[in-house]
């Protein structure tokens, strides 16, 4: 473990678990007035943001360490999102709009005369649980075996992720696709018996959310800095010159394009209750290409980095939108542009790159002319 975490991944982890104890010991045992106590309208945003931290360390995985932009990861964090969206519509029973115990409102709504094959099952928390994992990971090894062994790269395969989200996002704003359409599922009652609106229960969440955090940090961690990470560097580098050295190099691209999306399905599972709905607008490919510039801001290939320009984004868009809400895609685009030119490695790597800079020798004077 000693060889896995460095001193800033030790930092990031230390921060994260004590944001797990201390915000919930912060909302329960300091009273209102104190200023060092966190509102309950705070637990679900700052929630959020976690969820959104993870699912920037999962873009770093494969933007970072592979070389692969990926520009639709929106749609494994969507997927992930409907599975556990799911569940919760088949724990609310009788207690909806329409009193059915089986058939969601959307669809009694819809003339659905039984419930679709593929909604079987969801009743029950494990294997809704799984299919966060499975459906996103399926979808992800499928997309991958065919362009990776295809030799499909850069650009094009932006491109191509860009196309698998927007696709998706079509066919689930349609009501016969049997996911809501464009109202999407919402109304959760439960988890696990617990109301989601209760207190307690979007403590539990976020507390869940700052574990699969450090969890997902961890696992990517331990991967990058294994062999297979290095040589999955060596991918990102000089991808010609690996697969001429005799590695598989779609394999290994394969392994963290898949890891990646189940990563990002996890994230999306504990996003949808802590903010209590999920639309196919999630997954819009403004949404994929933003997680990008969450990364970048953070400083790709870092893991730590992305997650805290996940957390720096997301705070200024809350801002944003609450002072000048026309002016956010204003200034996200300005942060990129200023990102782009004056921290290529990111916020994480201003540091070293001020030290470098102070370190660097001045330039020699010229010798006066004779």
């Amino acid at each position: 473990m000693r060889g896995i975490i460095d001193r800033t991944g030790g930092i990031f982890l230390f921060l994260v678990l004590a944001a797990a104890v201390l915000v919930p010991a912060s909302n329960l045992l300091l009273p209102p007035s104190n200023p060092l106590h966190v509102p309950d309208y705070m637990i679900p945003l700052i929630g959020k943001y976690l969820c959104y931290a993870l699912l920037a360390v999962a873009v770093d995985l494969v933007w970072g360490y592979c070389g692969v932009l990926s520009l639709g990861h929106g749609a494994f964090f969507a997927l992930g999102g409907y599975a556990m969206g799911m569940y919760l519509m088949r724990q609310i029973g009788p207690r909806g709009v329409y009193g059915n115990p089986v058939l969601p409102d959307f669809m009694v709504f819809l003339n659905y005369k039984e419930l679709p094959w593929f909604w079987h099952g969801f009743d029950w928390f494990p294997f809704a649980a799984l299919m966060v994992l499975v459906v996103p990971g399926v979808l992800a090894f499928v997309f991958g075996w065919f362009a990776f062994r295809s030799r499909v790269t850069g650009v094009y395969l932006s491109i191509i992720t860009q196309a698998m989200t927007f696709a998706l996002m079509l066919a689930f704003f349609r009501n016969d696709m049997g996911f809501g359409g464009n109202n999407g599922l919402t109304d959760f009652k439960d988890i696990l018996g617990f109301s989601v609106q209760a207190s307690e229960t979007r403590l539990a969440l976020f507390v869940a959310s700052a574990l699969a955090l450090a969890a997902g940090y961890l696992i990517c961690r331990a991967l990058v800095t294994s062999k297979y990470g290095k040589v999955l560097v060596a991918v990102r580098d000089a991808e010609s010159r690996t697969r001429f050295l005799g590695y598989r190099v779609e394999n290994y691209k394969l392994l963290a394009w898949t890891l990646s999306a189940m990563l990002a399905g996890v994230a999306g599972a504990l996003y949808v209750p802590q903010v209590g709905i999920i639309n196919p607008s999630e997954f819009a490919p403004s949404q994929s290409i933003e997680m990008v510039i969450w990364v970048a801001v953070g400083g790709r290939g870092t893991l730590v980095g992305a997650a805290l320009g996940a957390l720096i984004v997301n705070a200024g868009k809350t801002w944003f939108t609450g002072v000048l809400p026309e002016a956010w895609l204003f200034a996200l685009g300005a942060l990129f542009v200023v990102v782009t030119l004056f921290l290529p490695k990111g916020v994480l790597g201003l540091g070293s790159q001020i030290s470098e800079r102070l370190k660097k020798p001045a330039a020699p004077a010229a010798a006066p002319a004779e």
